[in-house]
């Protein structure tokens, strides 16, 4: 296990928790910018990536794996069966899976845990913390779909990575900061990068009838 100083807290308390989770899905930058966008935010973050990750990290980013480790307050090897997230005992306020693949998701499904990204994940829903896990996969077959069900009748959420078009956005990086900000709204965690709805644009005559603002005669 590897940290960096946690974050400091103005009060004397133990300190608000986040696992993050990489598997070996396509989608790093995911879990990437899921931890950038954690780091200036009063949470202490607990890291674990499994080896497939490590590989996607190098074919799909340019960052080196002990770069991405570094983002993290603490991070914990994928066969540290003994790190603290992988009790019950250690509070946090749940875990997000950034991406997801399928045999990840398969082997939380099962109660299979034989690593602690998956260990970690069944510890999460057996205290009834949130998961949430940032599915990478498609199209999904009958079993793939089965396991989802299984997953969300069990308490997890499953939230796959679709861009809201409605945010209109421009770049592949507005998309995943997008789905990264609605993922940490799941446990009250503001990234600032979410653009809202908040309903579609209201015509002049809408405006007046509703009473909103004065309107110019021509």
């Amino acid at each position: 296990m590897t940290r960096r100083n946690p974050k400091e807290s103005a009060v004397e308390s133990p300190p608000t928790r986040l696992i993050v989770g990489m598997s070996g899905a396509s989608g790093a930058i995911l879990g990437i910018r899921m931890l950038q966008a954690l780091r200036p935010l009063p949470v202490e973050v607990h890291l674990v990536i499994s080896r497939a990750a490590e590989l996607t990290i190098a074919y799909e980013t340019d960052m080196k794996v002990p770069e991405v480790r570094a983002l993290a307050d603490a991070t914990h090897g994928i066969n540290e069966m003994a790190a603290p997230i992988s009790s019950g005992s250690f509070p946090t306020l749940g875990m997000v899976i950034a991406p997801c693949s399928i045999k990840t998701m398969s082997e939380i499904a099962t109660g299979v845990t034989s690593s602690l990204l998956t260990r970690a994940a069944d510890v999460t829903l057996k205290e009834r913390r949130r998961l949430v896990l940032m599915l990478r996969e498609t199209p999904l077959h009958t079993g793939h779909l089965r396991n989802l069900t299984a997953l969300s009748e069990m308490g997890a959420i499953i939230a796959p990575p679709v861009p809201a078009f409605y945010a209109r956005p421009k770049t592949i990086e507005e998309m995943v900061d997008h789905s990264v900000g609605r993922v940490c709204d799941l446990f009250g965690l503001e990234t600032g990068a979410v653009k809202r709805w908040h309903g579609p644009p209201l015509s002049p005559r809408s405006r007046k009838t509703r009473g909103i603002g004065e309107i110019e005669e021509d």
